[in-house]
């Protein structure tokens, strides 16, 4: 493992989640507005540390390993705890569980098409997917506390719901490329 930059931030936003989280359990404002800004930190090394890493050509294995897990346990940390603390709960959590199984299911094909010696790269689809997840978790991040602009506190659940429009998308971009990869000559058996 070597400890550049890019990894040193990637290994921030997954040191940054008991922080995150902790901070959401608490029900004063002060504590929504803190979970929220070290969220934004988190989300900026989602981009910072790819960018360095391709400017200044120090880009890892251990980065590429890496950085797709931060991100996902960032976001289903995020979900997991909205559920837990009831900021998502009936319909509102039909989006969090189609994006937890979007994240499972491509992962899993991200390690089959490994095994194939094929790399799935980040669509420009699924770029889009993040952010809009970044968005919706900052909004159910400050849940109640948002500023007198009372719109944004019903914008979470409906940016929730974008997100995961986003996600079956992107999924969907990415499952057409890996069946073209899993054609074994058996078509129809399992």
């Amino acid at each position: 493992m070597t400890l550049t930059v890019p990894n040193l931030l990637t290994l921030s936003r997954i040191a940054v989640i008991p922080a995150i989280l902790g901070l959401l359990c608490l029900p004063e404002a002060w504590a929504a507005w803190a979970s929220l800004t070290l969220f934004i930190i988190a989300a900026i090394t989602d981009f910072l540390d790819g960018h360095i890493a391709r400017v200044y050509q120090v880009e890892s294995a251990f980065g590429r390993f890496l950085d797709p897990i931060a991100d996902k346990l960032l976001v289903v940390a995020c979900l997991f705890m909205f559920a837990v603390l009831g900021r998502i709960q009936g319909w509102a959590a039909l989006p969090a569980v189609v994006i937890l199984l979007r994240e499972v299911l491509i992962s899993g094909l991200r390690e089959f098409l490994g095994g194939q010696g094929v790399i799935l790269p980040v669509s420009e689809l699924a770029k889009w997917k993040t952010a809009v997840q970044m968005v919706a978790i900052g909004l159910l991040i400050l849940g109640d506390h948002t500023p007198p602009i009372p719109l944004l506190k019903q914008l979470g659940v409906p940016a929730l719901w974008l997100a995961a429009l986003f996600t079956v998308l992107s999924a969907w971009g990415y499952l057409r490329t890996g069946l073209t990869y899993m054609n074994d000559g058996n078509d129809g058996d399992m």
